[in-house]
């Protein structure tokens, strides 16, 4: 089917004024961003350009100004990576990650989501949704303003470590949460060591507690990827916020010399790497270990569902049905309460995952996976303490075969996630099982978040699950994307304000 065939059918269906056939007509006043150019900067050149007065733009102009103020800047020359790094840098140096790593700190979380959703979306409308972060920034920074006007200090230059002392005061700062040491370690890590060593370095941590709901990890996610595409050079301001949000334990004692529920599985998974087979990462694929751990998920503690992985490891499984486990458990529980709790199980499982096929340390990777299965059962229990969870499972999800084919089936599809969600997680498996075309959907999906996406969640989440979908095994593929509805943006959800004062600023 041609994209453009495609898109006329799905906006002719929609109820939106601004939803013009032609696309977001408004946005070719701006110069085409094209996926090459959005893409991860692999041997790009280095951003030479000095980007503190772009930054400096975002933090100092008004939200209502901001947006037209920006256009005039693209249309000036500067690139989508610049205003991609300037918008990250502006939110790391006006907003703290803490009382907890959310919030109003999702300004910085979002920005890899977004690029995401621009990086996916048609050359014409990949502005969009930068747009949109960009506009959240200044809610976000004024939420900060309002709580007393925070901003990321300079750092101790008098105490940053040189070459031979960063990576050990690093490890020792995190492992005794050590707040002032890990700032000055951290700005002699990103300044004398390599990206990918400093990677390796937070991965060992942004995971370990269940502190922020599983933000941690996705910061470190969602940062790291970011950098790839804006450049190493930006990378130590943003990595000194990362570590101060690391180190957020909610004012509990000091983690280092306390025994505390939300770091106790990590620490238990270290007697429980040895029992790791040799050959772990070539283990077969099996569709009965993702049914045994959903059976956890639901019923089981965070250790006994670290210790059902270990021993279907053990028994020549591969990780791969273990993340096919974590994924569908993940969306079942969204499924049987939707909302922030089940939709933030989502996201940092797509960040956990992420970490985990970049991490080469070998008892990191296995951690990562323990933790990863451990922190399902600990979003149930959080889950249940905002209300009771469905009856519902996974396995009672029918297929409903929708009532047209192709485009009309996936107009359906998208009216029903607005009214009916479980109406429409079953015509999804349906149209998917008939053969229908999954590319098709999501390119679909992608469009209505253009569209209607009003909050950091409906980008984070839409473009974890949207990513996800490939990263599970086919058995449970078409039952992972189902539990997606749940959370999704459907056609007859309301257009984002946003979209008219894009079109505003971009034909001022």
């Amino acid at each position: 089917m041609h994209e453009s065939t495609s898109r006329r059918r799905f906006l002719a269906c929609s109820t939106s004024s601004l939803a013009l056939a032609g696309g977001f007509e408004f946005l070719s006043r701006l110069p085409r961003v094209s996926a090459e150019e959005a893409r991860q900067a692999g041997n790009l050149a280095p951003l030479h350009r000095d980007l503190e007065p772009l930054v400096r733009l975002i933090e100092d102009t008004s939200r209502e100004q901001l947006l037209e103020r920006v256009a005039e800047r693209i249309r000036s020359g500067a690139s989508y990576r610049e205003v991609l790094g300037a918008l990250l840098l502006a939110g790391v140096r006006n907003v703290q990650p803490r009382p907890a790593v959310g919030f109003k700190f999702h300004c910085v979380l979002v920005v890899n989501s977004c690029h995401l959703a621009s990086l996916n979306g048609p050359d014409s409308d990949r502005w969009l949704p930068i747009f949109w972060a960009l506009d959240y920034f200044k809610s976000s920074q004024a939420d900060e303003v309002r709580r007393g006007g925070w901003r990321m200090a300079p750092v101790q230059e008098s105490k940053v470590p040189d070459a031979a002392r960063a990576a050990p005061m690093f490890v020792e700062a995190m492992e005794t949460w050590d707040e002032e040491k890990a700032d000055v370690a951290t700005a002699g890590l990103v300044r004398t060591a390599g990206a990918n060593q400093v990677f390796e370095l937070f991965a060992r941590y942004a995971a370990r507690d269940f502190r922020s709901i599983g933000h941690k990890a996705i910061y470190l996610a969602n940062a790291w990827r970011t950098l790839q595409v804006i450049g190493w050079e930006l990378a130590e301001p943003v990595m000194r916020s990362l570590a101060f949000a690391l180190l957020n334990h909610n004012d509990e004692p000091n983690p280092a010399n306390s025994d505390l529920a939300p770091d106790r599985d990590w620490r238990q998974h270290e007697s429980r790497l040895e029992k790791f087979p040799e050959n772990w990462l070539s283990g077969r694929a099996d569709e009965g270990v993702a049914k045994a751990l959903l059976e956890a998920f639901r019923k089981e503690g965070a250790s006994a569902a670290a210790e059902l992985a270990v021993e279907s490891l053990a028994g020549g499984a591969g990780p791969q049905s273990i993340w096919d486990g974590v994924f569908v458990g993940a969306g079942e529980l969204l499924m049987r309460q939707p909302g922030i709790i089940g939709l933030h199980g989502l996201t940092t499982a797509n960040a956990m995952r992420f970490l985990w096929e970049h991490a080469s340390d070998d008892a990191t990777r296995r951690r990562l996976l323990l933790q990863a299965c451990a922190f399902n059962p600990m979003f149930r229990e959080s889950a249940k303490s905002r209300g009771a969870l469905s009856d519902t499972t996974i396995d009672a999800l029918q297929a409903v075969s929708p009532d047209g084919a192709g485009d009309t089936a996936i107009e359906e599809i998208l009216a029903d996630v607005t009214h009916n969600k479980s109406r429409a997680a079953g015509k999804v498996r349906g149209f998917l099982e008939s053969g229908g075309d999954a590319h098709t959907l999501i390119q679909a999906a992608r469009r209505v978040l253009f569209l209607k996406g009003s909050d950091a969640h409906d980008y984070k989440f839409a473009s974890a699950v949207l990513e996800d979908y490939q990263h599970v095994s086919s058995p449970w593929r078409e039952q992972f994307f189902a539990t997606a509805v749940f959370n999704l943006k459907g056609s007859g959800h309301p257009d984002s304000g946003l979209l008219g004062r894009t079109k505003a600023a971009l034909n001022g």
